[in-house]
């Protein structure tokens, strides 16, 4: 076992002391001023001021016209709560409190407010006698069952208005009658009554309840409704979900925890991006990643670079992921997820969101709130999903591999000893403050890693300063916010392949030698060129390369700077209508340098090494302006939105590569050392720009709160159909939703009942300058001079992808909502499908555009909750998710048999392709030959032996496909008094993945299967004995027997687990008070697999991309980490 090592993590000496000194400077500085404005704010209101003319109104209009000119939303049971009672109003700028005490006079009707809901509740009428009795102050503290204090509970006198809330210790002070019943309220807790009898002090615990409340969720555009209402599926995430076992890059902390959503990581690392599909994928050439929104604006989520093929990468370079922008992002910032998974739910935003949407709902400052959080997370990370090794058969001297004699050989654990244990620190500081007027949130985040191979280090900044105001009434609304982002990731691995991989030599080293002579001497001095060169037992001039050499001797730095600012201007020009107006600017800007030394893989970067060079810098600029309204009238209302937005992004980039050409001297890494030679590399980019102009509108009628009827439209002009016969193009949208409980006689048992249907068409945008119809506008000059001429011919009569998609489902609550079913149908057919097909002979064009096909997705989500016990000490809450989709090709276009996307690269055993009556994800290569009743066929060599054919030469025999038939998520909540213990289980079941990883090393004897398959004297194959040399020399390899090497999916693992202890109250309190709340927990993630079939694991991919899903070419390893989380609030 090795020992875990923690030197240098909270000091390390990458940092140097003038980044912290100006680091704390500016956090100080920050600090100061928010503490200074918070103090500077007068007083604290409980109640906007709203104006009414006089009127009669129902109490439901009444609370209707104050949610429409406040943040304030009611919560009430209307079969307490009269809401068809008349009422005579009239105010001209007046608190909402007092609006309220008159309407509620006399009625028994109370209310709290909890933040931006206000609570309504009933109690029974005093029959007792009221006759005059001693007024007494009655004083207590009102906590929970874990004894934790519950801030703003309502403790009212019974029958009267006389009542107060909770303070932010629990505290509450109160004169009344001495015999007098005190009524105690909380959302989500069991209401008390509790008599007097001239007690003068109290310890109230309140029980929770499994009530929820009527919940408004963000949708669209950032448009709020009641959840009840929505007509389509969508599933709400809270921050803690992100933060309870914190990844590196945030959005990681999903999978397995919401239905129809599938999460993959790149298998590069720290700093890795990660592929997130919601329902299937359905472009074959546009992006089939979700839409990211923060507070209602979209952000950019795009990578500079990722996995080309299996062999390497840009300019045959190794494999790079240049990362991607959610992962950029702290989660400690987040409030709340909403999942828009269908068409319908994201249909406002049109083609920019024919894949979903993920909406990101970030913290401000509260009213009335100031409070500061403190929370420190550290992990260490353990490589684990490891090869097998073989430790019987030595080295073929001659051969170099490990097909030599059987011998007694020492078990060197060289893969083991390679990968380091990871470290991961991430600590964060918020502070919130605020009155009724303004609003302030800050805070500052570190992360500092190291990552699983030596000298591999992440270092990330983010600072966050948003603030909130009301001027003028609150007739005004700004919303400001900045968030600044650095981060520096040295030495990022490989995502896989052979090129610049170290793990192609260390796992392929021969068994029974010791490597450690070639990690202390990786060079050697070479006399005829004055320097050091690579130090390896083989050749190294291009895959092969000694692991160490790879670790100290290709270096890179790859840095990113992100600002992101927005501000929302909102106004009120009636009780039932807004306007509002947002903008952002979302800045990227990544540096990249590589060095890789002189006698780093020669047929790759020359003989005097190689340099590259990338700046890339992507802007995004976003601006809409919306009318919303929301009225209601009788037993109708109608919530929408009417506006116009423009969205435009523009991309400048230059990569300048040595690559073969090499530099003028060995290791002087300049640009200027570049021979720029048509043997060198160029890619520029130069204001790339995409814009997308749009009008939308959407409406929902809702009838005496059961049935509602949602619509939406949007219209889109795009930039890249310039040149085309089509303009612009039309997303309409329809939804209807009818809320059972609402207007038929249920059970008691049954709390709520919905059922459900949407139609929606969206578009998904297309590449840039594919419609050009200028002449050599598209060609580019290479390095050297080269001229690189666009291939494919101008297409005037472009579309864009068209996605027509319909769902239905239901929701059920049961038992006073301690039981929650959640039931989704959908089907999605994406057609005009951008295809290549290539041109007649003697065309102008080698190859040509059309618009083709018809990918159908269809599946099932099924989401099932509950909460089995709950009493005053302990909590169990549980939820399950299942989904399921089916992809098919149902069509393509009549010339075209079969559709290869993404690089094929040279001397490889798979290709991705799309054939119809098959689907997205197939997997092609080689396969045994096979007789007509399915047996594999042999032939026999001149020693008699059998050995099997092989078929599929260019890679044509479908061997499987990467997604899975169905996905599971299980998670369970334990809480006990202060204690809570929270796990993940959640598994992928059916699909395929290939390992070229094993195929490699069967090829090279090292493997354990090659050397059982030498002590059994034959590999067994379907019930034919085979001999195993001549049996691994005819399937094994990167260009080998694709079918052989495919692994059923299928893995369930412990995903996430994490054990808490909140220190009760008292204990704090005699510790001087300072801390409001203080948290310690146990994390892991990935702790264990259940059941895993393939020898690597399948979550873990080479690319984020379209292609090169479901292979595995010497990846980095998938890592267990194990963790302690602190949190301080104060």
């Amino acid at each position: 076992m090795r020992k875990i090592s923690l030197k240098g993590l909270f000091c390390p000496k990458s940092l140097e002391s003038k980044q912290i000194i100006l680091t704390m400077k500016i956090t100080l500085f920050l600090l100061l001023f928010v503490t200074f404005q918070a103090y500077c704010e007068n007083g604290y209101s409980q109640s906007a001021k709203i104006s009414i003319p006089r009127s009669t109104l129902k109490v439901s209009e009444l609370l209707s016209k104050i949610e429409s000119q406040t943040d304030y939303l009611f919560v009430y049971n209307k079969q307490t709560v009269d809401v068809k009672r008349v009422v005579d109003v009239v105010a001209d700028n007046q608190p909402v409190t007092e609006i309220l005490d008159r309407a509620f006079k006399g009625t028994g009707v109370h209310y709290v407010m909890e933040g931006n809901n206000i609570v309504l509740t009933k109690t029974a009428e005093n029959s007792a006698s009221t006759q005059q009795q001693k007024i007494i102050t009655v004083k207590g503290v009102v906590t929970d069952a874990r004894g934790e204090v519950i801030i703003g509970a309502s403790v009212v006198e019974k029958g009267t208005t006389n009542g107060t809330i909770t303070d932010l210790d629990g505290n509450f002070t109160l004169k009344l009658p001495s015999d007098a019943v005190i009524n105690v309220s909380y959302v989500g807790y069991q209401p008390q009554s509790i008599p007097v009898n001239g007690q003068t002090n109290f310890k109230i615990k309140m029980e929770e309840e499994a009530m929820a409340l009527e919940q408004v969720v963000v949708t669209a555009m950032g448009i709020k409704k009641k959840e009840a209402s929505l007509t389509y599926s969508t599933q709400q995430v809270g921050g803690d979900e992100l933060t309870r076992a914190k990844d590196p890059n945030m959005i990681n902390a999903l999978a397995g925890k919401t239905a129809g959503v599938q999460i993959t990581k790149s298998s590069s690392g720290l700093g890795g991006s990660a592929k997130v599909s919601i329902r299937g994928s359905r472009s074959v050439s546009g992006n089939n990643q979700p839409l990211y929104v923060i507070d209602g604006v979209p952000m950019l989520n795009g990578s500079n670079e990722q996995a080309s093929t299996a062999i390497g990468g840009t300019a045959d370079a190794g494999n790079r992921d240049g990362g991607d922008g959610i992962s950029n992002l702290n989660p400690d910032d987040i409030e709340s997820m909403s999942i828009l998974k269908g068409a319908s739910a994201a249909a406002l935003y049109g083609s920019q969101a024919a894949n979903g949407v993920i909406l990101i709902t970030t913290k401000k400052g509260k009213a009335g709130m100031q409070k500061v959080t403190f929370s420190s997370n550290l992990t260490v990370d353990h490589a684990i999903c490891l090869p097998e090794f073989q430790n019987s058969y030595a080295m073929d001297p001659t051969n170099k591999n490990g097909w030599g004699e059987k011998k007694a050989l020492k078990d060197y654990d060289n893969a083991g000893d390679f990968f380091q244990n990871g470290v991961t620190a991430i600590n964060s500081v918020s502070f919130m403050t605020g009155s009724e007027k303004m609003q302030t949130y800050f805070s500052y985040a570190n992360t500092t890693a190291k990552g699983i191979v030596e000298k591999n280090k992440m270092q990330k900044h983010n600072l966050n300063f948003r603030e909130t105001a009301n001027f003028f009434n609150d007739y005004l609304k700004l919303d400001a916010n900045v968030n600044l982002m650095t981060q520096t990731i040295k030495n990022r691995p490989t995502s896989g392949g052979y090129y610049m991989n170290p793990l192609v030599g260390l796992y392929g080293f021969p068994r029974g030698e010791d490597i450690s002579e070639y990690k202390t001497e990786f060079e050697q001095f070479d006399a005829k060129r004055n320097m050091n060169v690579q130090n390896w037992y083989t050749s190294y001039q291009d895959m092969e390369q000694n692991p160490y050499w790879i670790t100290n001797r290709i270096n890179s730095n790859d840095k990113r700077t992100r600002v992101i600012a927005s501000l929302t201007a909102s106004v009120k020009i009636t009780d039932w209508l807004n306007i509002q107006a947002r903008g952002t600017a979302d800045y990227t800007h990544d540096q990249y340098q590589q060095k890789m030394y002189a006698s780093t893989a020669p047929a790759l970067s020359g003989q005097n090494g190689r340099y590259i060079d990338l700046n890339h810098t992507e802007t995004l600029y976003y601006g809409d302006v919306m009318a919303m309204f929301n009225k209601t009238w009788d037993d109708f209302s109608l919530n929408g939105a009417v506006g116009a937005s423009i969205n435009s992004t523009n991309v400048n980039s230059l990569r300048l590569d040595s690559k073969t050409a090499s530099l003028y001297y060995p290791n002087v890494f300049t640009v200027s050392n570049i021979k720029m030679t048509q043997a060198a590399y160029i890619e520029e980019l130069i204001n790339q720009r995409r814009e997308l102009q749009s009008i939308f509108a959407t409406a929902q009628f809702g009838w005496k709160e059961s049935l509602y009827l949602d619509v939406t439209a949007r219209n889109d002009w795009s930039s890249t159909l310039a040149f085309t016969d089509h303009k612009s193009f039309f997303y309409p949208s329809v939804g209807l939703s009818w809320i059972l409980n609402k207007t038929l006689k249920l059970p008691e048992w049954i709390s709520f009942g919905k059922i459900r249907g949407s139609w929606s068409k969206v578009g998904n945008d297309l590449p840039l300058f594919v419609s050009n119809s200028i002449p050599g506008s598209n060609d580019i000059i290479g390095a050297g001079g080269a001229i690189v001429s666009y291939a494919s011919a101008p297409f005037s009569d472009l579309k864009p992808e068209m996605s027509t998609s319909y769902e239905v489902g239901t929701e059920w609550k049961f038992f006073n909502y301690r039981l929650e079913f959640d039931f989704t149908y959908y089907r999605t057919n994406t057609k005009n499908q951008l295809f290549t097909l290539p041109s007649s002979a003697g065309a102008e064009y080698k190859s040509y555009l059309v618009n083709a096909g018809n990918i159908q997705n269809e599946g099932v989500e099924l989401t099932l909750g509950a909460t089995p016990v709950m009493n005053d000490a302990f909590r169990w809450k549980t939820q399950f998710n299942f989904s399921t989709n089916k992809n098919k090709i149902v069509e393509l276009h009549p010339d075209l048999k079969t559709f290869v996307y993404g690089d094929e690269s040279f001397s490889s055993s798979y290709s991705m392709r799309l054939v119809q009556g098959g689907s997205f994800g197939d997997i092609y290569g080689k396969a045994f030959e096979r007789d007509d009743n399915g047996q594999i066929v042999y032939t026999t060599d001149k020693d008699g032996d059998k050995v099997p054919n092989v078929i599929g030469g260019g890679n044509t025999e479908k061997v499987g496909n990467c997604n899975p038939d169905f996905m599971l998520g299980w998670s369970n909540t334990f809480t006990y008094k202060g204690f809570s213990l929270y796990f993940l289980i959640d598994g992928r079941f059916g699909g395929d993945v290939l390992s070229q990883t094993q195929a490699e090393l069967d090829q090279r004897g090292v493997s354990l299967n090659t050397g059982d398959a030498r002590n059994a004297g034959a590999v067994n194959l379907e019930g034919t004995s085979v001999n195993p040399r001549k049996f691994y020399t005819a399937v094994s390899g990167r260009d080998g027997c694709t079918e052989y090497y495919m692994y059923d999916a299928t893995n369930i693992r412990l995903r996430e687990l994490s054990l808490g202890y909140s220190f009760p109250q008292s204990l704090l309190a005699k510790a001087g008070g300072v801390f409001k709340e203080v948290q310690l927990s146990f994390v892991a993630r990935n702790l264990f697999f259940i059941s895993k079939k393939a020898p690597f694991d399948p979550d873990a991919v080479l690319s984020t991309g379209n292609d090169n899903q479901g292979i595995d070419v010497f990846g980095m390893p998938t890592t267990r980490s194990l963790g302690f989380n602190v949190k301080f609030t104060f």
